[in-house]
């Protein structure tokens, strides 16, 4: 896989966090002072599971390497290079593994990671068949919340003919739900035989999901006296009325 450096420098940087924690904890001021203590004690707590699982990953990185050096030095041995072959692949997919739960510890700190989603699926490059894939991709996410037993609620949409969706709004409501759906952004591609297509040949369809984590219900209370309201009216000849009639209004909240 390829490895991801923006993670392993902020792990990195955790680590060396981590080492001064430990020096600080064991410094006789900071003992004596409990609030500062108790606050270092957390910090510490916090980032023990991430560098845990970043000495493993470390040493399955140092471990991948060395494999990877018997197989470049081609010595003629096949029962050695199939073994180091064998190694790469096992350290390949523990690799996969430490990253992926390493990522879960992120999300499961983050307060996003446990909000429900609202997603959009519009129809790109492809036509007809863009939209027939915008809608495989609807269906595949909403059996996925199904088997999950998540709830979704259909917002908006826009059917074509063909069973298809130009685009397409919905949520989904559930335990982590962001967590799992956050990297589905972005754009999908689908090289296929198009049910549209008679000659049989393999077009490239689009569509684009957007996944956004749902916001609060924020009760804010504006001061009447903080707000300006100006109107304006039309200048120039146009009948009777366009120098009456106010049609623009602006509010200016006066603080901000």
């Amino acid at each position: 896989m390829q490895i991801n450096e923006k993670l392993l420098k902020k792990l990195r940087e955790m680590l060396e966090r981590y080492n001064e924690l430990e020096t600080l904890l064991s410094d006789p001021e900071v003992i004596s002072d409990n609030t500062r203590y108790t606050s270092y004690v957390k910090e510490h707590g916090r980032l023990s599971k991430f560098v845990g699982k970043y000495s493993q990953l470390e040493e399955t990185l140092k471990q991948k390497e060395e494999a990877k050096a018997i197989l470049s030095e081609n010595n003629g041995d096949a029962d050695l290079q199939n073994l180091a072959r064998d190694e790469v692949n096992n350290l390949e997919k523990k690799e996969t593994e430490l990253f992926e739960e390493i990522k879960s510890y992120f999300f499961t700190e983050s307060n996003e990671s446990r909000k429900n989603v609202i997603m959009e699926i519009r129809a790109g490059t492809g036509g007809e068949e863009a939209a027939l894939f915008a809608a495989n991709l609807f269906r595949m996410y909403t059996k996925y919340a199904e088997k999950q037993r998540w709830k979704v609620e259909m917002l908006a949409s826009s059917p074509t003919e063909m069973g298809g969706f130009k685009e397409i709004t919905f949520s989904i409501s559930g335990e982590a739900v962001y967590q799992k759906f956050c990297y589905e952004s972005g754009t999908h591609r689908v090289q296929r035989v198009p049910a549209t297509e008679t000659s049989g040949r393999i077009h490239t369809s689009a569509a684009t999901v957007a996944v956004l984590p749902e916001i609060e219900e924020v009760e804010i209370k504006i001061d009447p006296k903080d707000i300006e309201i100006d109107t304006f009216r039309a200048s120039g000849p146009g009948g009777q009325k366009v120098n009456k009639t106010s049609s623009a209004v602006r509010i200016t909240h006066i603080p901000t």
